[in-house]
């Protein structure tokens, strides 16, 4: 006479992609815009500089396939973002 008590399934953080209601199984330094959070000197805060985002895969992928297709393209190596490989 076993009781097998059910208790529901606690998830994880929901994806930080917006509209996506995913669990976030991927912690990452990305924004959701595709770029690295500001670190060291260039963060605005202690806060900002340690902040860390929650994507489900398909969301990570299609970020990391933007941040990588930029690196690829000279036009966009003017901007004032962090490069991935800085860290």
């Amino acid at each position: 006479m076993t009781e097998e008590s059910e208790q529901p399934q606690q998830s994880g953080p929901r994806c930080d992609y917006p509209g996506c209601e995913v669990e976030g199984e991927i912690v990452s330094r990305l924004s959701p815009e595709g770029y690295l959070v500001a670190t060291g000197k260039k963060a605005y805060s202690f806060r900002e500089a340690y902040r860390r985002f929650n994507y489900c895969k398909e969301h990570h992928d299609e970020l990391m396939n933007g941040v990588w297709s930029r690196i690829t393209f000279d036009a966009d190596k003017d901007d004032d973002h962090v490069a991935p490989t800085a860290i």
